[in-house]
């Protein structure tokens, strides 16, 4: 009886910790919502891309002074979310856009509760981070919840939209059409778009995954027609089919993904991305521009 006792306990231990171990592992989440996405990624290699004062060149200050509106998509438990904040409020001289009266709100969705919740319990800016929790491609939450974030400051755009490391997912989820569809929701919303695809490598790779753990194959992997180079994919659609221009390329994180920029061609004047951004960037040989 004991021993039966004990080998029930065991086999329950067993099966917790083999849970755990496939929370742990990235194909275990089949929409790229595993937790401590960061140690495997960590933010860093981003920002090291990416110019402390892009926000202020691509929104300089006008007459009256009005917060920069972004908004995160898949924004996990929300590690790389504050480090953008934190990245782009600060200048080289360190004066903070916060000196300046300039602010910057950032919306954060992750279609995973927990994660949402998690980044909301340790968010350090509260009053400038909002993160919800969203399936991007549910029309009707979509609309609903961007759009009273947006009506709090009178916009019905964001200035700019972050979408990092989340197409492949989309795609993986929702097929050919679902990420054509997805790009022409974010070209819609956004002014400008940062865009981090993930090389077709990754799919692989995550189908492996999932398929090494004995779980359901995605449905949409062997059925894709766009595949290939993804970056150039992406950039395809976007400025082909959703109005968008493709600013610059800031060049690819340690990882192999590009950082590209867009712009929606209808957005009013803004000034382009001064010289001495570019040259700094070539000098570090990390930046390409289109013109």
């Amino acid at each position: 009886m004991a021993a039966s006792a004990k080998q029930s306990v065991g086999s329950v231990e067993e099966a917790v910790a083999e849970e755990d171990r496939r929370a742990l592992e990235p194909g275990a989440a089949p929409f790229g919502n595993f937790p401590h996405y960061s140690r495997f990624h960590p933010p860093e290699q981003r920002l090291r891309l990416l110019p402390p004062e892009l926000l202020r060149r691509l929104f300089p200050q006008g007459p009256e002074t009005q917060p920069v509106v972004g908004l995160d998509v898949g924004c996990n438990s929300g590690d790389l979310s504050v480090a953008l904040y934190k990245h782009f409020l600060s200048h080289r001289d360190g004066e903070t856009w916060s000196d300046a009266s300039r602010e910057l709100r950032l919306l954060c969705c992750d279609i995973d509760p927990v994660l949402v919740e998690r980044a909301e319990k340790e968010c350090p800016f509260p009053d400038a981070l909002t993160f919800i929790t969203l399936d991007f491609m549910n029309q009707r939450s979509r609309k609903l919840l961007l759009s009273s974030f947006l009506s709090q400051f009178g916009r019905s755009v964001f200035d700019i939209g972050f979408c990092m490391s989340i197409t492949m997912w989309i795609h993986l989820n929702h097929g050919d059409h679902g990420l054509w569809e997805f790009l022409a929701h974010l070209s819609s919303l956004c002014r400008y778009l940062l865009v981090e695809p993930q090389p077709w490598k990754c799919y692989r790779a995550a189908a492996r995954r999932l398929r090494k753990l004995g779980l359901h194959d995605f449905d949409h992997f062997h059925s894709l027609a766009i595949r290939g180079d993804m970056a150039s994919q992406i950039v395809k659609i976007l400025t082909q089919d959703h109005g968008m221009e493709l600013v610059c390329c800031f060049g690819n994180t340690s990882w192999d993904r590009s950082l590209l920029l867009f712009r929606a061609r209808q957005t009013t004047e803004t000034p382009l991305i001064p010289e001495s951004l570019i040259e700094e960037g070539k000098e570090r040989n990390r930046l390409r521009f289109w013109r």
